[in-house]
């Protein structure tokens, strides 16, 4: 691992140099710094030489010394909603998660629907997907489904090789789900609307987006179902459930209170095209209402560690590549060497094409946000001279990034899953189905989502 982020340390500056050295005609000077310091940060990324928050930190404060861009346009995540959308959801999570609201939910759907391995499969996509409602991020909600599965297959006295395919789904399931809803990746799902430079709400996402979420998820989990057959039969312990149930005990004040704002934002998110209010606004503003007393008390102090100011730090760095690309012309330039010159007029053939443009990327660079901030602006770009709206683009390339993965560290949502003390499976299992997935990646961008655009209007 040490001789890894060596060998990445030195690759980015080497790509860095190259970029600073080559004749690259076209690209200003500020686009050339640009263009190598972004080329570095996500060399970075991929070879993980540090910590996401450190070498995004390094990014954004080069940026700003060399003058490549001003503060403003280099920090702009911080002057929207986007930010403060994240930081909201975070102790949402956090709040419903600590306060044992969520496991309760799924102790209460396992009971009364699991009763095979089959039927667990199916039930992890639904859990993911009722939990994507009320808890905001996909990683806790991964982990809490984890920690409810952990004692079913304590329980079941499940075997290691179908705990394995278990723990796989958990997260597996996370990564199409959570794009479902606009609050479901409330990380990448509002960074792509602002990719696109558009107004999208709540109920605006999910008609756009839900339907090909929708069949990304159906598809992954019959791919499982395949893919991943038992050893043996499960016998579910329902009463050993039912212990951990009962054990904590009867809904507590606390819960009450959590389900009271859960439903206030719920509401609030879904009647988005009705008041008006951004909803990461509203995300925000809620999170800071339950701190009040008598009213809230369920987020205090310390509720501020379930907030990394290190995938902050990730996400401006991100947003920052796309911003002073635009500005710098690095995106126009990335879009005319990279891309044909010719834009397909053929829809289908453009899908195809923007898709494998973006799978190609997504395989070098492998960090989604890495991704969005090079893929999507050159392609915004290249998609211009056809009029077809930015939100088009933007949506096909993360369609793209959100649900491809081939390796772990393609995609957060699988990695952070990888290992013994977390869903406990290995590289070999997301390679699995990684492969068969390219294909329902393409089927869900060439023909569900044009579609799906078309028949709305969109297209």
């Amino acid at each position: 691992m040490t001789w890894t982020k060596t060998w990445g340390l030195v690759a980015g500056i080497l790509v860095a140099a190259l970029c600073l050295l080559l004749p690259l005609e076209g690209l200003g000077d500020k686009g050339r710094v640009g263009l190598a310091l972004s080329l570095m940060i996500v060399t970075f990324w991929a070879f993980q030489i540090a910590q996401t928050g450190y070498t995004s930190g390094l990014y954004l404060v080069l940026l700003v010394i060399l003058k490549v861009a001003e503060p403003k346009t280099v920090f702009s995540t911080w002057l929207n909603s986007s930010i403060y959308l994240i930081i909201g959801a975070y102790l949402i999570a956090g709040a419903v998660k600590s306060s044992g609201l969520g496991e309760r939910i799924a102790y209460l759907f396992m009971l009364r629907f699991v009763t095979s391995f089959k039927s667990l499969i199916v039930s992890i996509f639904i859990l993911t997907f009722g939990l994507s409602l009320i808890i905001p991020h996909a990683w806790p909600r991964a982990f809490l489904i984890m920690s409810v599965m952990l004692v079913l297959i304590e329980t079941a006295k499940v075997p290691r090789v179908d705990a394995v395919k278990i723990g796989f789904t958990v997260f597996a399931a996370s990564v199409p789900v959570s794009m479902i809803f606009l609050t479901g990746a409330s990380v990448t799902n509002p960074l792509a609307i602002e990719y696109a430079g558009v107004e999208l709400g709540w109920m605006g996402w999910l008609r756009v987006m839900g339907l090909p979420a929708a069949f990304a998820s159906v598809m992954t989990c019959l791919l499982i179902l395949l893919l991943f057959k038992p050893s043996k039969p499960l016998v579910v312990d329902k009463a050993a459930i039912g212990r951990k149930l009962q054990e904590l005990g009867k809904l507590g004040g606390k819960e009450k209170r959590i389900i009271v704002w859960l439903s206030i934002a719920i509401a609030l998110w879904t009647t988005d095209s009705i008041h008006k209010i951004d909803i990461g606004w509203v995300t925000f503003l809620l999170a800071m209402l339950m701190s009040l007393p008598v009213i809230g008390g369920v987020v205090d102090g310390k509720s501020w560690k379930d907030v990394p100011i290190h995938v902050l730090l990730f996400i401006t760095a991100a947003v920052a590549i796309g911003k002073v690309g635009a500005e710098t012309g690095m995106n126009a330039w990335i879009a005319q060497a990279v891309l044909p010159s010719y834009v397909p007029t053929n829809i289908f053939v453009l899908a195809a094409l923007v898709t494998s443009f973006t799978i190609l990327v997504h395989m070098l660079l492998g960090s989604v946000l890495a991704v969005m901030g090079v893929a999507i602006p050159a392609l915004l770009v290249f998609t211009e001279p056809l009029g077809i709206s930015p939100l088009v683009t933007s949506l096909w390339a993360y369609s793209v990034i959100g649900t491809h993965y081939i390796l772990p560290f393609h995609h957060m949502n699988t990695l952070v899953g990888q290992g013994e003390g977390n869903g406990l499976y290995s590289q070999k299992e997301t390679i699995r189905l990684g492969i068969p997935l390219t294909a329902v990646v393409y089927l869900m961008t060439t023909f569900v989502e044009v579609g799906w655009w078309k028949a709305i209007g969109l297209l």
